[in-house]
């Protein structure tokens, strides 16, 4: 009988093949609070350690938001330093997008976020933290704006998600 691959795998014939170098940050994600709720849960998981991650609160809306027209330097972001952040910027570089929300408070900056990243093939992925009929509003925010829609009532989801992505 022979033994299965994976035992072969462990062998030390088979370890002189191994890479023992660390990982690579997969993504540089951009995580976006679109509200006061989502941004406390952001300054909290900001202070972890991140390889390539940025941090962005939304401040309110830009003049011209809402009006069916993106205002020119996109909605009004800063990042945790509470220097001011552009969109167009913050873009440039990103693999990904998470948008968090607690409430619908940043519906039209999901909705300028979401059209921004469309046009420059960024991906798009929401988390909605809430639990029940409470969290409808922020999942009706989201849905049309990001390709990936997570609800969770555990703020430890945010890290855990950007651990996976290795952010």
């Amino acid at each position: 009988m022979f033994p299965s691959s994976c035992a072969r795998a462990a062998t030390a014939t088979e370890a002189r093949f191994r890479i023992n170098a660390s990982l690579a940050p997969a993504r540089a994600a951009r995580i976006v609070a679109l509200d006061q709720g989502a941004a406390g849960v952001v300054r909290r998981v900001a202070a972890h350690e991140w390889a390539t991650a940025r941090f962005l609160v939304h401040e309110g809306d830009a003049p011209g938001a809402g009006s069916g027209i993106d205002p020119p330097n996109g909605p009004l972001l800063r990042g945790m330093d509470g220097a001011p952040a552009l969109l167009s910027e913050e873009l440039t570089h990103a693999d990904v997008v998470f948008m968090i929300a607690s409430e619908d408070g940043g519906a039209a900056c999901a909705s300028v976020i979401g059209r921004a990243c469309a046009a420059r093939g960024v991906m798009t992925a929401g988390l909605v933290l809430g639990d029940g009929y409470e969290s409808d509003g922020a999942v009706a925010a989201l849905r049309p704006h990001a390709r990936v829609l997570l609800l969770s009532a555990d703020e430890s989801d945010v890290a855990e998600l950007l651990t996976a992505l290795r952010a």
